[in-house]
């Protein structure tokens, strides 16, 4: 059972309790282990979630959604009759190459830093306060606090958890600077394959060079990029960009190069397909003999303003205007399975970075939005 202030929350402020139970949770490591060889991953600090949620008196759903991968999914259950609502926090982390203390969070100047805190216990903390609330408040609908498993690399916890669960609306608690965004962009992931022919390099007659293939690839991609953000774009998050990310090819100094692999990455707009990346990769390596995959991609994302968990934030924070968002996230998934979802978190900054934090105030103004929403879908 994990550790309670035995302060009166009668005295204590919602910064303090946030801060408080934030660090708690940066104090458990969980680097993804898909990211970082050795990683901790989510099982312990979900054990941790598990039993807070359940001592708050949350029906708690402790699975895998991938081996050795689990979800937390704590439901404050209504009465009955009210809409339900997730709110969506991620449990695992990047790594922590180059910091001093990343497990032992400290505060200046209203930010509590270390690993975490903006990406993103600070929300996850939130969004378990709220269900805790939501016990005591006895909602006609469900607040279901969804802490979920490797955001950071697969999505395997959300992919799991729409596999499951559905709700009337959905908050992905991500930090947004407190925008409310109801779009953000997609990737596609990529390789470009070109084969060459190995021989000495004193053999030009015989040797074909594969890298050197690869450069009209190469300045096509940034042709390509050039384009792409120099068109009008998308009015809430702006152009799709493309841009290589990693070139290897070649076996010794002396020899000409047998193969080469670039591996990159498109990212998209609402409005664009995987198939329309496609049509373009193929464009660009056309007369080069390249081969092109595309091992991995995620779509992007856009609700509508007038979804009801859109306009109930909306009108807590008493303002009509709507954003988005660069990074991609987990409410595409949570909308592909048709759940309204809206994306709004806190200002933050450092995230993936050598020294990351989280705002406190803004922290605690995302807490009492994401309570006022559940108080008005669920209520």
């Amino acid at each position: 059972m994990p550790t309670r202030s035995s302060t009166p929350r009668s005295v204590r402020s919602t910064v303090d309790e946030l801060a408080e139970l934030t660090g708690q949770l940066v104090a458990i490591e969980s680097i993804n282990p898909d990211l970082v060889a050795g990683g901790a991953g989510e099982g312990e600090v979900a054990t941790f979630v598990a039993a807070w949620l359940a001592d708050a008196g949350l029906e708690v759903d402790l699975y895998e959604a991938a081996p050795g991968r689990p979800n937390v999914i704590g439901v404050a259950r209504g009465t009955g009759g009210g809409r339900s609502l997730i709110l969506n926090a991620h449990m695992d982390t990047v790594g922590v190459a180059g910091m001093e203390s990343p497990f032992a969070p400290w505060v200046r100047d209203g930010r509590l830093h270390g690993r975490g805190t903006g990406d993103m216990k600070g929300a996850l903390a939130a969004s378990m306060l709220v269900g805790a609330a939501a016990v005591r408040e006895r909602f006609r609908g469900d607040v279901i606090v969804a802490a979920v498993a490797d955001e950071e690399v697969g999505s395997v916890g959300t992919e799991a958890l729409v596999r499951r669960t559905r709700a009337d609306g959905a908050i992905v608690t991500e930090p947004t600077e407190e925008v409310v965004a109801v779009a953000h962009k997609g990737f596609v992931a990529f390789e470009v394959e070109i084969e060459g022919f190995a021989a000495h390099g004193s053999r030009p007659d015989v040797g074909v060079d594969a890298i050197a293939a690869m450069g009209p690839v190469l300045t096509g991609i940034a042709a390509l990029d050039a384009q792409l953000r120099s068109s009008g774009g998308h009015p809430l998050v702006g152009t799709g960009s493309l841009h290589a990310s990693l070139i290897e090819g070649g076996q010794e100094y002396s020899s000409y190069p047998a193969r080469c692999l670039l591996q990159g990455e498109r990212r998209t707009v609402p409005g664009e397909t995987v198939d329309d990346v496609c049509r373009e990769l193929d464009t660009l390596v056309a007369g080069t003999g390249a081969a092109v995959r595309v091992p991995f991609h995620r779509d992007p994302f856009e609700t509508s303003s007038d979804a009801a968990v859109v306009t109930a934030l909306l009108r807590h924070l008493g303002h009509e205007t709507v954003g988005g968002v660069a990074f991609w996230a987990d409410s595409a998934l949570l909308a592909q399975a048709g759940i309204p979802t809206v994306v709004f978190g806190p200002v933050v900054g450092g995230i993936h970075g050598i020294d990351e934090w989280v705002d406190l105030a803004s922290l605690a103004r995302c807490h009492d939005a994401y309570l006022a929403v559940a108080r008005e879908l669920c209520a």
